[in-house]
């Protein structure tokens, strides 16, 4: 792909050597010696390049010195990543083979990771998957390791997702590098490319320096016109590429290499990288290039996107905070020219692989390419949803879109549904090449599963036609509500990876509670059968209760509602609570007393507390969610002092023993 999503620019000098060796008379003698004196002047070379990021120049001696033979870790490794890092992923399969079966011991994690990258781009996914597995062994806590343990079904979903663009190619590409598509507003595309008449190359790829050009957008809101160069101050010897334009289009911010005032910046290690600038029109010329106040010579900065209100502006990094190789940041543009604090955007959107190119779209979803989240290879193309709790649901676009290779710098005009990405797939015209495409049909930005079953008579097996079924979340509100159909048949669409509960009520009868947890699996369906016991409900002709009795026996419910030291009501306790509510309900003189205990162990007075706090919790649950009077329901709180068991401080006993006295109790009272 346009290596500048990652960003750098090497200005280290070449090195010039001679090779010595012996004398004829001893050649024989010293043949080996020679070999190896030359191969390690070879490699010092190929080392230096490597380090100053001149892949192809060193990648040309690796590739002689490995056909004389010569095998090390560090070879290999720097051969795979010469290929990895100019987005030739599919050439560096057998560098990062050979490495991981010769070196598998010594190799990092991280290669694991590049190495499946690379299967992934020579469509070999089944491998890939297998990769990913000892890459999540050998890391554990890797974000992208659990993304894929929790995403194993993420081509099937791709496949799901796939269909919804037609694509088609650009006459503008050119033989050079082509990408970065944005809208300026004007009725063009502003792109960055490499085809300019330009003698100097990037020792990184061996291309030529990029420059901002623009290309009319024609009538049919696809195809574009010839390119031409952006006029003004705005493009330079060095690279130029990414921009984002304010709305009436007279302002941009863009990315350049480090050069400020016609000087040239480097970092501490002597590299020259991306920092953000901004420019505005007089009279069709680009002039005004100011640089933003948040760069920094020894980080990069680049690929601005501005929000629908241009009061935010979106970009990529590898700034202090950076998660992995680079992150998105989003800063608030404030008056008077000045801007706020970079705010990473979270374990959500970057992960510890590539987050880059990012793009907000007029209705405030945000496209960006990585290779941190789950796709086909390389760079994919996913959509940030923003979530009511200011997190964000990630969403592969599918195919075709995505490829087995690079694709980034998606753009949309979400009014015509017509917008423009890049991608370095086979077939294309240069290294990397524009296609334009028209959206047909709406993303799935939700993941959506099902949950269908019967409901049958525990005692008979016969099915319960009209029985009342209520889906309810973990804090007891309903979700939805219906009833059972002729057959006993229920269904109702829940959200992905989400702990529900599933309330059937049948007139006379204790209801039944089940507790259901969905996946992340999209658009499955989940059976799960209900079979009905049939408990008569406690009622005031059933058999009598007296003033002090406690009600858990007659309405059979559990009496362990707390795990350890907490106050946290259980989710499988709810189903018990939501019978006393039930009870309640149905006897509207009954009146309860709560009773919360703790187990013997920590202080007498910690044991006070905590059971205070659990009294609270279990009434303030039946008033919240059953809608009962307070006056209906009071509590005490014992502590310690009233155990069921002989487990009092210092006797030993097991953790279920303790348990038991953990619970609440609900006296009838007058």
């Amino acid at each position: 792909m346009g290596n500048y999503s990652i960003s750098f620019l090497s200005t280290s000098k070449g090195y010039h050597y001679t090779n010595i060796c012996v004398s004829v008379i001893t050649l024989l003698m010293f043949s080996h010696l020679c070999f190896g004196q030359d191969t390690n002047k070879q490699l010092s070379k190929a080392d230096q390049s490597f380090e100053a990021l001149a892949y192809i120049n060193a990648r040309d001696i690796y590739l002689n010195v490995a056909k004389q033979g010569y095998s090390s870790l560090d070879l290999y490794r720097k051969l795979a990543d010469s290929y990895y890092f100019t987005g030739e992923l599919e050439e560096s399969v057998q560098w990062y083979e050979k490495l991981i079966s010769n070196f598998s011991e010594e190799v990092k994690p991280e290669y694991l990771f590049r190495y499946a990258q690379s299967l992934k781009s020579a469509e070999r996914y089944g491998d890939a998957d297998t990769i990913m597995e000892k890459f999540n062994m050998a890391t554990g806590n890797d974000k992208r390791a659990k993304s894929f343990i929790n995403k194993r079904d993420y081509l099937d979903f791709i496949e799901m997702q796939s269909g919804k663009y037609d694509l088609y190619t650009l006459t503008i590409n050119s033989q050079y590098s082509d990408y970065a598509p944005s809208f300026n507003h004007r009725g063009q595309i502003v792109f960055a490319s490499s085809r300019s008449k330009n003698s100097k190359v990037h020792e990184w790829d061996q291309m030529p320096f990029l420059d901002l050009f623009s290309s009319t957008i024609k009538e049919d809101k696809i195809s574009t016109e010839e390119p031409k160069k952006l006029k003004g101050k705005i493009n330079t010897k060095f690279h130029e590429s990414s921009t984002s334009f304010t709305k009436d289009g007279n302002t941009v911010y863009f990315t350049r290499n480090n050069f400020t005032n016609n000087k040239l910046g480097k970092s501490r290690k002597g590299v020259v990288l991306l920092k953000l600038y901004k420019a505005t029109l007089t009279n069709q010329r680009w002039s005004n290039i100011t640089e933003l106040p948040f760069n920094s010579d020894n980080y990069s900065i680049s690929h601005p996107a501005l929000s629908p209100d241009g009061k935010q502006l979106y970009f990529a990094s590898d700034m202090k905070g950076t998660r992995g190789k680079s992150d998105l940041f989003v800063v608030d543009i404030l008056p008077g020219g000045k801007y706020g604090k970079p705010k990473n955007l979270g374990d959500n959107i970057n992960t510890e692989g590539r987050e880059t190119f990012p793009y907000v779209s007029d209705n405030g979803r945000l496209y960006f390419a990585s290779d941190g989240h789950v796709g086909l290879g390389g760079l994919d193309v996913f959509v940030a949803i923003a979530n009511e709790n200011n997190s964000y649901g990630v969403f592969n676009v599918g195919k075709p879109i995505n490829s087995s290779k690079d694709d980034f710098s998606f753009v949309l005009n979400e009014e015509n549904k017509t917008g423009y990405f890049a991608s370095n797939r086979r077939g294309g015209k240069g290294n990397d090449d524009i296609y334009s495409f028209r959206q047909t049909e709406e993303l799935i930005t939700s993941c959506k599963e099902y949950l269908t079953g019967i409901v049958t008579d525990s005692e008979t097996n016969e099915t319960i036609a009209n029985a009342d079924i209520t889906l309810l979340d973990t804090d007891g509100n309903i979700v939805n509500k219906i009833k059972s159909d002729a057959d006993g048949g229920y269904s109702f669409e829940v959200d992905c990876d989400k702990q529900y509960i599933i309330r059937v009520s049948i007139e006379g009868f204790n209801p039944n509670d089940i507790i259901f947890k969905s996946n992340k699996t999209f658009e499955t369906t989940n059976n799960v059968p209900v079979d009905f016991k049939k408990e008569k409900l406690l009622s005031t002709t059933s058999e009598p209760v007296n003033i002090g009795d406690d009600i858990v026996a007659p309405l059979q419910l559990k009496t362990i509602f707390f795990d350890l030291d907490t106050d946290n009501i259980r989710p499988d306790a709810e189903a018990d609570l939501q019978k006393v509510i039930a009870v309640m309900r149905q006897n509207p003189n009954l009146k309860i007393e709560v009773r919360s205990h703790t187990d013997s162990r920590s202080s007498y007075w910690y044991n006070k507390r905590l059971s205070v706090k659990r009294m609270r919790a279990t009434v303030r649950y039946i008033i919240r969610n059953g809608g009962i009077h307070w006056r209906r329901i009071k509590g005490k709180a014992y502590g310690e002092r009233r155990l069921i068991n002989k487990c009092a401080n210092g006797i030993p006993c097991t953790e279920e023993e303790h348990q038991e006295n953990r619970r609440s109790e609900f006296i009838v009272r007058k």
